[in-house]
């Protein structure tokens, strides 16, 4: 580049000169210059795997799942996830499918697949339902006899349930219910499954004037979350309350009666409540219920007041609402395709909404 810079500039000194026998005396090196070698793309190698010996194998070891410890809690939790494609909000979300439901009253929807959808409502009953056909495919009456106040799928696709009836947390393995977990003061409300094969659960106590949310394994428990750090309950005491475990691992709460979602991290330290958004599309106060979480870390919580569904981001940011005609939305649900189900309570329906592209 240096010799070409002085080559270029002798030939514009050349140009500028008046003596023209000077000009024509002028000659050009640009041929050595196009004999350059050309540029070079090297291929990279490709690795052929041979077969290791399994005497071989043993001597290297194996390599297990990374966990991440909580000192302060005393728990682990498995923290190696594969970071899912970006996918936009669509402008105009879509109903997909709509199924009737055959309850007096629908209250919670859980994914078993992207093509079955568990229920329950006003009875003692949970019930499987096709997404694409609508059908009924079974029913399942709980132990009690009385309405279970929340479901949800295990990692292991068991149905688990709550029953504040017999203050119990249920699992349904092959159309047989076993008991997990029995509380004597306090009543067990809202349920999920995280990402771990742990259970949250919602509990509130006989008196009603504590909320605490607990994370177990099994019938053990491993963690209680109640209070921030100054001595302040998080929660309020009213039993609506439905609870998701975010992508990022951080403990989503839906309180009806504190008018907000409550979000902690994994340690239980509070990151931030989201109080709704203005305008709200009926100009009713945020009261959320149902709530769910998506591969984007979206939280999307029902506003049964106003008719909608609030989306926000993984740091309480608003994003957008999801009305499409819902009449009492209730529960909420997201399928392996981030598809939305919510209840519809007034019209005992599910709806299907795609709302990501």
């Amino acid at each position: 580049m240096s010799d070409i810079k002085d080559d270029v500039n002798s030939l514009e000194v050349a140009l500028a000169c008046k003596d023209i026998t000077k000009v024509y005396s002028v000659k050009s090196n640009i041929e050595k210059y196009s004999k350059l070698l050309p540029e070079i793309e090297p291929s990279l190698p490709k690795f052929t795997p041979g077969k290791i010996e399994e005497y071989f194998s043993k001597l290297f070891g194996s390599l297990s799942s990374g966990f991440l410890t909580s000192d302060k809690h005393g728990y682990s939790m498995r923290t190696i996830q594969k970071s899912p494609p970006v996918k936009q909000l669509l402008d105009e979300p879509e109903t997909d499918t709509t199924i009737n439901t055959v309850y007096g009253w629908l209250y919670n929807v859980t994914c078993l697949s992207d093509e079955k959808i568990w229920t329950s409502g006003g009875d003692g009953t949970m019930k499987l339902y096709s997404i694409n056909q609508g059908s009924l495919l079974k029913s399942i009456t709980t132990k009690s006899g009385y309405t279970p106040s929340n479901i949800a799928v295990t990692k292991s696709w068991g149905l688990v349930y709550t029953d504040d009836y017999y203050k119990t947390v249920n699992i349904v393995k092959n159309e047989k219910i076993e008991e997990l977990i029995r509380l004597k003061t306090w009543n067990p409300h809202s349920v999920c499954s995280t990402s771990s094969g742990d259970l949250l659960v919602i509990m509130i106590s006989d008196d009603r004037k504590q909320t605490k949310v607990v994370r177990s394994s099994g019938s053990t428990e491993k963690q209680t979350i109640q209070f921030d750090d100054k001595g302040k309950p998080f929660y309020s005491n009213s039993h609506d309350k439905y609870i998701k475990e975010n992508k990022n691992l951080d403990i989503c709460v839906s309180d009806y009666g504190a008018g907000a979602v409550v979000v902690v991290n994994q340690a239980g330290e509070l990151r931030f409540r989201y109080t709704g958004h203005t305008p709200a599309p009926k100009s009713k106060p945020f009261n959320p219920q149902g709530i769910a979480t998506d591969s984007q870390s979206h939280i999307l919580t029902a506003d049964y007041d106003n008719r909608c569904v609030h989306i926000i981001d993984k740091d309480g940011q608003f994003l957008r609402y999801i009305g499409c005609e819902l009449n009492g939305p209730l529960g909420l649900c997201i399928d392996t395709n981030d598809n939305l189900l919510v209840v519809s309570f007034r019209n005992k329906q599910v709806k299907k909404i795609k709302y990501l592209q």
